[in-house]
C-alpha cells in the first residue's frame, strides 16, 4: 500500500470512528501516568502527535502552559475543538498534519507525546525522529501504545486488522527500545497498564472489514484459554472481554 493510500484509509477510518472513539471508556484511563512519566510542568509547551479527539491534549492543557494537537483527520480535530470548548480551555491549538512531516520548527516544544497511534504508522521510526526534531534539547519525548511480546505480535496484527484495517503493526518492547535508542534518547523510563474492553463495545466503535466483526469475535471466544493474541480474553458477567496491554516510554532528548 502506498503512503497516500494508507493516509486515505486512516482518514476514512478515523472520520467514521471520531465520535465513538471518544466515548470508549478505556481511552480516558491512565492519563495521570502519562503526566508523571512526562514530568509535565506548568511552564511546558506541549505537542500531542496524532492527537485524535484531544483527550490527552485537553488533560495536559489543564497543567501545562500551552498544548498543540496535530492530527491527520479533520473530523478528529473537530471533536478535539468541541472537547476544548466543553472544558473551557483557552491554551490549546489544533493543526491538521502528518506525524511523518510535522509542520513545526526544530526545538519548538518542551514535551512531545503520542498516545495510541504508533501502530497506525507505516514508518514509526520517521514519526519518532520528527517528534525528537521538534522537541527542545533536554525535553521529553513520550510514546504510549499497544505493546506485546515479540512472539505474539504477528497474531495480534492479523486480529486487529480484521477490526481496523488502518492498523499496521504493534510494536514489541524491544522494538520500542530500539526506536528510542536510535534517536539517542536518554534516561528512558517505562510505565505499563491495560485497557479493559468488552468485545461488543469495541466493535460498536469500529468499522471492520467485511466479515471482520464476526471473525474477530470468534477468534477471541476461542482464545479464552490460550491467550494466543496477548490480550487475556475472558468472560465477565456474560460478556466477552479483553485487556489491551499498553507500554508508555519516555526519554529525554540530549
Amino acid at each position: 500500500m502506498t503512503e497516500a493510500s494508507h493516509q486515505r484509509l486512516t482518514i476514512d477510518q478515523f472520520t467514521r470512528q471520531a465520535v465513538p472513539f471518544t466515548k470508549l471508556p478505556g481511552h480516558s484511563t491512565s492519563l495521570e501516568l502519562l503526566a508523571e512519566l512526562s514530568q509535565l510542568k506548568g511552564t511546558d509547551e506541549v505537542l500531542d502527535v496524532a492527537c485524535g479527539p484531544g483527550i490527552v491534549a485537553c488533560y495536559f492543557a489543564v497543567k501545562a502552559q500551552r498544548v498543540t494537537g496535530v492530527d491527520l483527520t479533520p473530523e478528529m480535530l473537530r471533536q478535539a475543538r468541541r472537547r476544548q470548548e466543553e472544558h473551557g480551555l483557552k491554551n490549546l491549538e489544533w493543526v491538521e498534519g502528518s506525524g511523518e512531516t510535522l509542520p513545526f520548527p526544530d526545538d519548538r516544544f518542551c514535551l512531545v507525546v503520542s498516545r495510541y497511534a504508533f501502530h497506525h504508522f507505516e514508518r514509526p521510526e520517521t514519526v519518532l525522529a520528527e517528534m525528537c526534531r521538534v522537541c527542545q534539547p533536554g525535553g521529553i519525548v513520550l510514546v504510549a501504545d499497544v505493546c506485546l511480546p515479540a512472539e505474539q505480535v504477528a497474531a495480534y496484527d492479523a486480529l486487529e486488522k480484521l477490526r481496523d484495517p488502518s492498523h499496521v503493526h504493534v510494536l514489541s518492547r524491544d522494538e520500542i527500545c530500539t526506536l528510542f535508542e536510535n534517536q539517542k534518547l536518554q534516561q528512558i523510563q517505562f510505565g505499563e497498564y491495560k485497557v479493559e474492553l468488552t468485545v461488543e463495545e469495541q466493535l460498536a466503535a469500529s468499522f471492520p472489514v467485511p466479515g471482520g466483526a464476526e471473525e474477530f469475535r470468534s477468534l477471541l471466544e476461542n482464545d479464552v484459554t490460550e491467550n494466543r493474541f496477548g490480550v487475556s480474553a475472558h468472560q465477565e458477567a456474560g460478556a466477552l472481554c479483553y485487556a489491551v496491554p499498553i507500554v508508555a516510554a519516555a526519554g529525554r532528548k540530549p
